[in-house]
């Protein structure tokens, strides 16, 4: 092979290796998104904003896009992630700093395909694996809503946390045409009824419970888009120090126990007989988006969450015994963790565990308590919280925090005796992992500090 061989040979190579690398490129960052109907309406009718302001609602736009003491939608939430912290967007209709000068497509494309106008791709923190199934229609009227029915904030959005090279975004164009789903709406026809259909739509699109509630691959897209599989809201990962639930029919760890009514009253009040919202994510769900929505959507969001099967096998279970009621009663203390539950906690929850169901939550078969990771309980203990006060449930009652009187492995004894008691059978829970909450807890109250310093 003589030597200009060679040197062409190495020349078409590289070319053909260049034109690879520029084509793979070009189809992981360039996607092509149809139009979804004419150019908007110059101004809309109200009854197609106050349609976009229900959906709004139902998907909850402001928890994400308003920071505490900040103006609606005009972005700023501070949200930890794995790779550092993002902040979410001024969606408000202001031309400099917000949407303002979207286009519907625009809007679509950043809604239903996490794509930017410029091409680029969201995080998917913003959920449009989920939204990727709202209809044309709800996409109008909620591009009519941000466009005519919210005022505009001029604020200047922050930019993420991340370093370099992790803050580098094309790869995110990768992960998005892998991973994330094609636009296609919710086949009605699958479901046995229209209440089901309607269900699955506000639980799997508009609501996005998915993107909290269901468990995510190590490549961190969620494992199931919907009921076919078994994954589908078996219990998500922490956020912001508290594990999002199971809301499959598991007895234990799950809705299993729960009745329709039982749902509807936890999306309308925060609280039904049994169980209550404790949390920050889930208590700003209720307070901003489900207790606005009606009573038959609601209906149908708890028709199809009762739907489902059980998902994966429970670690943690429950068969009502009185047998540790009966022994606090008597004044037998059985080892520190009892002492503990009797020294703080016996007082509103009783020795029962059974508390009163207008005023606290019960433990026994509570689906927090018996949760295979004790993330929230732990947190619960340490911080304490309180529910949110809704229009049928206006108290705010809450717990106070123990972190100031309970050490790491007493907060442990605890939390696994309210796991292990009246019937409850769980994992138990370790000081190194109270440890860990303490110090997110610590970290949480410095930024807290900071940002009110940066105020004054």
């Amino acid at each position: 092979m003589n030597k200009t061989f060679k040197k062409g040979l190495v020349t078409v190579i590289g070319v053909g290796v260049v034109v690879f690398a520029g084509a793979f490129l070009y189809a992981s960052l360039h996607t092509e998104t149809r139009n979804i109907g004419p150019g908007a309406e110059a101004q809309p009718s109200p009854q197609l904003i106050e349609q976009g302001r229900y959906i709004a609602t139902a998907s909850d736009c402001i928890a994400c896009h308003t920071a505490p003491g900040g103006k609606q939608f005009a972005g700023g939430l501070k949200m930890a992630t794995p790779i550092g912290s993002l902040y979410s967007s001024n969606i408000t209709p202001d031309k400099a700093t917000g949407i303002g000068n979207y286009s519907l497509n625009d809007f679509d494309r950043a809604v239903r395909h996490g794509i930017t106008p410029a091409g680029g791709t969201l995080y998917p923190a913003m959920p449009y694996p989920s939204y990727a199934k709202i209809t044309d229609g709800d996409l109008r009227a909620l591009y009519a809503y941000f466009m005519h029915g919210v005022q505009p904030v001029a604020s200047e959005n922050r930019t993420s946390d991340i370093r370099w090279p992790l803050s580098i975004r094309w790869p995110l164009s990768i992960w998005r045409k892998t991973f994330a789903p094609p636009v296609e709406t919710i086949a009605v026809g699958k479901y046995q009824s229209e209440a089901l259909a309607r269900g699955a739509y506000l639980v799997q699109a508009l609501g996005h419970c998915g993107a909290c509630h269901t468990p995510r691959s190590s490549t961190m897209q969620e494992l199931a888009q919907d009921e076919t599989s078994p994954h589908y809201l078996s219990g998500g990962p922490v956020i912001d120090g508290w594990l999002a639930v199971n809301l499959r029919g598991n007895e234990g760890t799950g809705l299993g126990r729960w009745s329709e009514k039982d749902i509807v009253d936890t999306l309308q009040k925060a609280r039904n007989d049994h169980a209550t919202v404790l949390g920050t994510p889930m208590a700003d769900v209720v307070a901003h988006s489900t207790q606005h929505m009606t009573d038959s959507d609601l209906s149908a969001m708890a028709a199809y969450l009762k739907s489902l099967k059980p998902g994966p096998d429970d670690k943690g279970t429950f068969t009502a015994s009185d047998k540790t009621a009966l022994a606090l009663k008597a004044g037998i203390e059985d080892g520190r963790g009892a002492q503990l539950y009797v020294d703080n906690c016996a007082a509103c929850h009783r020795t029962d565990a059974k508390s009163n169901a207008i005023v606290f939550p019960a433990l026994p078969g509570n689906p927090t308590v018996l949760s295979e990771d004790p993330t929230s309980l732990i947190r619960l203990v340490l911080d304490g919280s309180k529910l949110p006060h809704t229009k049928k449930a206006p108290s705010d009652l809450g717990m106070p925090g123990f972190a100031w009187r309970l050490s790491d492995d007493e907060t442990a004894q605890l939390v696994t005796f309210v796991r292990n008691n009246w019937g409850n059978q769980a994992p138990a829970a370790s000081a190194s992992q109270v440890a860990k909450i303490r110090k997110l807890l610590d970290e949480e109250k410095i930024d807290h500090a900071d940002k009110k310093d940066a105020v004054h």
